[in-house]
C-alpha cells in the first residue's frame, strides 16, 4: 500500500475510548503511504462517555496533514452520554452528498452539492448556525 496515490475513506465507526480524529488517521495511515496525492475522507466516530476518561477538545483533535486539509471537530451529549468526532477533508467536502449528525459545533464551510443533512444535538440551534 506504500505507492498508493490516492485514498478515499468513509466510515462511521463505534469506539470505547477514543475518536478517529486528524491525527490518528496521519499516525496509522497516511505516514504509511509514502506517495499519497490525495486524501479524501469523512469520518464520524463515536465514543460513549463514562467519568473515567479525560475528553479531547477540538484543539486536541486538529492535524496538519500537509497539501491534505483535514477538519475535525468533537460534540459531546452528556444526556445520551455519547460523544462525536467528525474528521472531513477540504477535498470530500467538494464532493459530499450526504452530511450527518451535523451539531452547534460544525466549525461551517462551503458544501455545493450536500442534498441531505441531518441534525442532532442536546442543544437548541440558534439562529446564526442557520444563515
Amino acid at each position: 500500500m506504500s505507492n498508493l496515490e490516492q485514498i478515499g475513506l468513509y466510515l462511521q465507526i463505534n469506539h470505547n475510548r477514543t475518536f478517529i480524529d486528524g491525527n490518528d488517521l496521519r499516525k496509522n495511515i497516511i505516514d504509511y503511504v509514502l506517495h499519497l496525492n490525495k486524501f479524501r475522507c469523512n469520518v464520524y466516530s463515536f465514543i460513549f462517555i463514562d467519568n473515567g476518561i479525560d475528553l479531547p477538545y477540538n484543539e486536541d483533535v486538529q492535524c496538519n496533514l500537509g497539501n491534505n486539509q483535514i477538519t475535525s471537530y468533537v460534540s459531546y451529549f452528556p444526556k445520551s452520554k455519547i460523544g462525536l468526532c467528525n474528521t472531513y477533508s477540504y477535498s470530500c467536502s467538494k464532493t459530499i452528498k450526504y452530511y450527518y449528525y451535523i451539531t452547534n459545533n460544525f466549525p461551517c464551510g462551503l458544501f455545493k452539492y450536500v442534498q441531505k443533512i441531518s441534525l442532532y444535538d442536546e442543544y437548541l440551534f440558534e439562529h446564526e448556525f442557520f444563515i
